[in-house]
């Protein structure tokens, strides 16, 4: 279940992000969580399995017409294509009219999700 960031989950988000590369640099995952924090149209969105802990979080920025995928990090023992996909597939769910992207370095986990769904029995058409 995906769970809007709160100040109250700020050690939570920022441990989940000190899981990417970049951000083991703390000032780097400080100045990221404030630009996440600066607008509604960036949001961290925490991720857990049913009523467990957290597990997951992704960064998004929200357009009009698009939800851009910037970050997402699972904790190593729920590091599994399977959970990405979950996450993602709960994303698409959140946000229905506008088309789930990534940023350059998202990209490829985005087209693996996609053919991914694509491979999905689907009861209904959506094309």
């Amino acid at each position: 279940m995906l769970v809007k960031y709160r100040k109250d989950y700020e050690k939570v988000a920022m441990g989940l992000l000190s899981f990417i590369p970049d951000f083991k640099d703390l000032i780097h995952l400080q100045t990221e969580m404030q630009w996440y924090q600066s607008t509604e149209d960036h949001q961290l969105l925490l991720w857990r399995q049913g009523d467990g802990d957290f597990c997951g979080i992704i960064g998004i920025e929200v357009g009009s017409d698009f939800i851009l995928l910037h970050h997402d990090s699972l904790s190593p023992e729920e590091r599994t294509a399977a959970n990405q996909y979950q996450m993602l597939d709960e994303l698409a769910a959140l946000y229905p009219k506008q088309r789930v992207m990534g940023t350059l370095e998202m990209a490829p986990i985005i087209g693996a999700w996609e053919r991914n769904r694509d491979k999905q029995p689907t009861t209904t058409n959506h094309h």
